[in-house]
C-alpha cells in the first residue's frame, strides 16, 4: 500500500505496473526491470525539481540519461530505461496525466556519436570561481572540479583516486580508468595547487579513519559517492548561473575540447582520456572543427 506522504506517489508506479501486466502482457522480467528502472527515474525527478510526470521536460529527461550514463550503466540498461520511459509516458498520455510525451526523441546510447554541449573556458573559469570561500568545504569542491576539468576524469574515476595516487610534484595524477586500465595523466598547475591546499587545509579534518585512503571525503569523512559529487557540481553550476546541461561528462568532454581547440593532436588527448580506440576520441573532432569555422567567420575578412 503506498502511503499517502510518498513523494513517489503522483507518478503512478504501481497503476503503471498493473497496466503492464493486465494490459501489455510482458513478462515478468520486463515487468520487474521496468518497475526498478522508473522508480529510480521517480527518485530522481523528485530531488531534481519535477514533483510529478507533467513537470518533466525533454532536458530533464536528457540529463536523467547522463545522470545514468554516469553512473555506469551499460547501454543496453539504458536503453531498456528509455524505453521503459516511452512505455510509461504512453500510458500516462491515455490515462490524461501528461499532454505529451517528452521522451519522444530521447537518443538512446547507440546514437550517441555526437557531444552534448561543452562549456566554454570562460564558463568553467565562472564555475570554478564561483564557490564561496566561507563554505566549509569549499577547499575540497575546488579541489575535486578543478582535478576533475584539469585532468578530464569520468566522474568514477574522480570520486575513487586516492591520496597515494598523486604526484603533485611532478604534475601528474595515476588515475584507475576502465577495466582497472592505469594511466598518468598530467595536470596543470591551478589543479595542483587547489588539490594542495585540500590535502593541507582540510583533508585531515574530515579524515575519521573512515576514508579508506580516497582523496575526496564527505562530510562524515567516507569517500564521495558518485551522487555526491553530481551534486555538488550542480551546486556550483547554479551559483555560477550557467544555464547549460552540465553533468560530471561535461568536464570531461570540455577539457578535451579544449585542448583541441588548443592545438593539441588527438594522440595525446586520447592517451589522456583513457580511450583504448581512438575512433572513440574523433568524435571530439567535430566540435573542434565547429570551433575553427567558428573562428574563421569572425576573423576573416570574407568570413
Amino acid at each position: 500500500m503506498t502511503d499517502a506522504g510518498d513523494p513517489l506517489r503522483p507518478f503512478l508506479l504501481e497503476r503503471f505496473a498493473e497496466f503492464l501486466t493486465l494490459e501489455q502482457g510482458s513478462s515478468a522480467r520486463t515487468d520487474e526491470s521496468y518497475a526498478r528502472d522508473l522508480r529510480r527515474l521517480a527518485e530522481w525527478s523528485a530531488a531534481h525539481g519535477a514533483p510529478d510526470p507533467a513537470a518533466l521536460s525533454a532536458t530533464h529527461l536528457r540529463e536523467y540519461v547522463y545522470y545514468l550514463k554516469d553512473l555506469g550503466l551499460s547501454p543496453s540498461s539504458i536503453r531498456r530505461g528509455v524505453s521503459a520511459m516511452h512505455t510509461w509516458f504512453k500510458f500516462l498520455m491515455a490515462e490524461g496525466v501528461v499532454k505529451a510525451d517528452p521522451s519522444e526523441r530521447l537518443e538512446t546510447p547507440k546514437k550517441w556519436r555526437t557531444l552534448p554541449e561543452v562549456l566554454t573556458p570562460a564558463e568553467v573559469e565562472k564555475l570554478l570561481t564561483a564557490i564561496p570561500i566561507d563554505e566549509p568545504l569549499a577547499f575540497r569542491d575546488r579541489a575535486m572540479l578543478e582535478l576533475a576539468y584539469g585532468a578530464g576524469l569520468r566522474v568514477g574515476e574522480w570520486i575513487t583516486i586516492k591520496v597515494s595516487d598523486l604526484m603533485l610534484d611532478a604534475g601528474v595524477v595515476r588515475v584507475f580508468g576502465k577495466g582497472s586500465k592505469e594511466r598518468l595523466v598530467p595536470v596543470g598547475g591551478s589543479a595542483t595547487g587547489a588539490v594542495a591546499i585540500y590535502l593541507r587545509e582540510l583533508r585531515p579534518r574530515l579524515e575519521r579513519g573512515k576514508g579508506a585512503g580516497v582523496l575526496f571525503l564527505n562530510a562524515r569523512g567516507a569517500p564521495l559517492s558518485r551522487m555526491g559529487a553530481w551534486k555538488i557540481l550542480r551546486k556550483y553550476v547554479t551559483l555560477a548561473g550557467i544555464t547549460k546541461l552540465v553533468t560530471p561528462h561535461t568536464l570531461r568532454h570540455s577539457f578535451a575540447t579544449h585542448l583541441l581547440e588548443g592545438g593539441a593532436d588527438l594522440r595525446s588527448v586520447q592517451e589522456m582520456l583513457g580511450h583504448a580506440d581512438i575512433g572513440t576520441t574523433q568524435i571530439y573532432t567535430h566540435v573542434d572543427r565547429e570551433y575553427l569555422r567558428s573562428v574563421h567567420k569572425q576573423f576573416h575578412p570574407r568570413g
